[in-house]
């Protein structure tokens, strides 16, 4: 029985269940001692919850692109999600057409800010090209942002880390 034991280890590891069961209990775990501290800021679950899952890639020694194939299912679901942030928007549809070029004017000056001050910090600190173009689509949304930090040269793992600190720093700001 000793000698299946490595075996099962290798499938279990291999398999989406433990990451996805580990993401889902860190989640629930964080979220929980999000409601518990009041909402405290700090305590956000996205936040606690990945510095949960890091911890435990780092103590098992898993690689991210393991954990990232074990969780596929969480990425495709992000699309979906993304999309139905949609459905509030369009209910404002009347006051958005009233409102459009200053909305407009907001998001063009807002997406260069956001875009030029990450590329000259990353540049003035010496960062590689394959980390710029990573860091380009930090303020996307994580489906946008992956393919495209893909697309124009960058590290897709980095990317993500990007959209999920920028998108964390945002809420708890």
């Amino acid at each position: 029985m000793s000698a299946s034991l490595p075996g099962l280890a290798a499938w279990f590891t291999a398999s989406p269940l433990p990451w996805l069961a580990l993401t889902l209990a860190a989640y629930t775990l964080t979220l929980a001692l999000y409601r518990r501290s009041g909402a405290h800021p700090l305590l956000i679950p996205p936040l606690t919850a990945t510095a949960l899952v890091v911890a435990v890639l780092l103590l098992t020694g898993t690689p991210y692109a393991t954990y990232r194939e074990g969780t596929q299912l969480l990425s495709f679901l992000i699309g979906p999600a993304t999309v139905a942030l949609a459905v509030p928007l369009f209910a404002q549809r009347e006051r958005i057409r009233q409102l459009w070029r200053p909305i407009s004017v907001a998001l063009l000056v807002g997406c260069t800010v956001a875009i030029v001050s990450a590329l000259l910090l990353a540049w003035a600190l010496g960062a590689s090209y394959e980390t710029l173009m990573a860091l380009a689509p930090k303020s996307a949304t994580m489906p946008i942002a992956l393919p495209v930090a893909e697309r124009i040269g960058g590290a897709p793992s980095l990317a993500a880390v990007a959209v999920a600190i920028t998108g964390i720093a945002g809420a708890v700001l």
